[in-house]
């Protein structure tokens, strides 16, 4: 008789049911202590597939171990070029390190409202009847328009001073979405006034190596 779906008999099945004991949630799956955990269950197993398990769980220890060096080492960089971005709530170390390779100099774009327009946070005005309303815009920068809406959206679960906003926002009659888009344009400024700080601190920093 052929095996049930999802039974253990066969070669494959030493390795297609986990235990209760080790099961992970995938956001942590990559953590050093779950990735041990992950190798000490593996080494009792034999068979093809065990033996393959082993050698991604390999490949994924040594990933990991890149990926650490990697954000210390981002880390580092962003920290001492970035303060001003930093102290942004919900900007964490890689959105500030996106933040600032994708924007470059700071000083290239003539005001705020530029840099909005290069971000795609500046709102495009749609007529629709005796009521003026705003649709998102679809051209600019993508990859600044998804930092900008990850730091949004981080504020709106976290940040009182957002939320306060979000919620006048819905109370004047916006669309949770229009109201997560206006909160967008204002990080814009936000962002920028905080870059434009660091461009200036950094300046600062080059002139007074250079007279020492």
């Amino acid at each position: 008789m052929p095996s049930a779906p999802g039974s253990s008999t066969g070669c494959a099945g030493t390795c297609t049911r986990s235990t209760p004991a080790w099961t992970r949630q995938p956001a942590a799956s990559s953590a050093p202590k779950h990735l041990q955990a992950l190798a000490k269950e593996l080494a009792t197993r034999a068979g093809t597939v065990a033996r393959l398990a082993r050698c991604l769980l390999e490949q994924c220890c040594q990933l990991a171990t890149q990926i650490r060096s990697f954000e210390a080492e981002i880390s580092t960089l962003v920290t001492g070029a970035a303060p001003s971005l930093l102290a942004i709530h919900g900007c964490g170390i890689l959105n500030a390190a996106k933040t600032l390779a994708e924007t470059a100099d700071i000083r290239r774009f003539r005001s705020r409202s530029a840099y909005a327009r290069h971000n795609g946070t500046a709102p495009l005005p749609v007529g629709s009847g005796n009521r003026t309303r705003h649709r998102l815009c679809r051209t600019g920068h993508r990859q600044l328009n998804a930092a900008l809406h990850r730091i949004a959206v981080t504020q709106a679960h976290y940040h009182p001073d957002a939320r306060t906003y979000l919620q006048r926002r819905r109370d004047a009659g916006n669309t949770n979405t229009e109201a997560v888009r206006a909160l967008r344009r204002r990080l814009s400024d936000v962002v920028y006034r905080a870059l434009l700080r660091d461009a200036q601190l950094s300046t600062e920093q080059a002139d007074l190596t250079q007279a020492t």
